[in-house]
């Protein structure tokens, strides 16, 4: 049985079902529902118009976060996991351990950028409700920049720039927020270089 919060309640599947009444039935790619929490997956191209939406019509006053993920090489066998037997990997080798348990496949982009919005000021207490909205993108694919309807997106989605590499059109400052300005690459994507520095460990050194 689901235990809710009594703050935020029920996954708002209202919002989703009127979300496909104002746009159309193919505005909702996907439903996710886990652990209390509804996930809908949009094109990346109807984000502001949904998200627009919510906020005037739906009362979610609030975007908690946007986060990026990088989904390079998940499926299958994915390096830190291990299935058990002949076929998943040796948990006593070396940087092999992990879950016992090959992660389900992702989606159908490289990346996933997911918006969490949240109704905090425009319900009672009990009624608070948290969405997450979510699109998916190829390399050197953009998405437009949420801030002319949730100021609060700059800092996220600078963030998401910059260690993902994600492009948010229309930012209005949209440049590194924790890496030096000449960093090269983004440091969170699955394919950027380790590297490191070789330290020596001898008697005579």
């Amino acid at each position: 049985m689901q235990v809710n919060s009594p703050t935020w309640g029920e996954p708002d599947n209202g919002a989703g079902d009127r979300l496909g009444d104002e746009f159309g039935a193919g505005v909702i790619i996907r439903r996710v529902e886990h652990r209390g929490e509804l996930t809908l997956d949009i094109p990346v191209d109807r984000l502001l118009d949904v998200c627009g939406f919510l906020r005037d019509h739906e009362g979610y006053d609030l975007l908690s976060d946007v986060t990026a993920v990088d989904y390079l090489g998940y499926q299958g066998e994915v390096a830190g996991y291990w299935g058990g037997g002949s076929d998943g990997r040796d948990i006593n080798h070396y940087s092999h351990s992990g879950k016992a348990a090959v992660p389900e496949a992702a989606g159908p982009k490289r990346f996933a950028v997911s918006t969490t919005l949240c109704k905090v000021m425009t319900v009672t207490d009990g009624n608070h409700r948290r969405l997450r909205i979510r699109v998916w993108l190829d390399d050197n694919e953009s998405i437009s920049t949420l801030i002319s309807v949730y100021p609060s997106a700059d800092f996220h989605e600078r963030e998401a720039f910059d260690l993902m590499g994600i492009t948010f059109e229309g930012h209005p400052n949209l440049r590194r927020i924790l890496m030096p300005d000449d960093w090269g690459g983004h440091p969170q994507r699955k394919d950027y270089p380790i590297g490191g520095e070789p330290v020596q460990f001898s008697d005579e050194v």
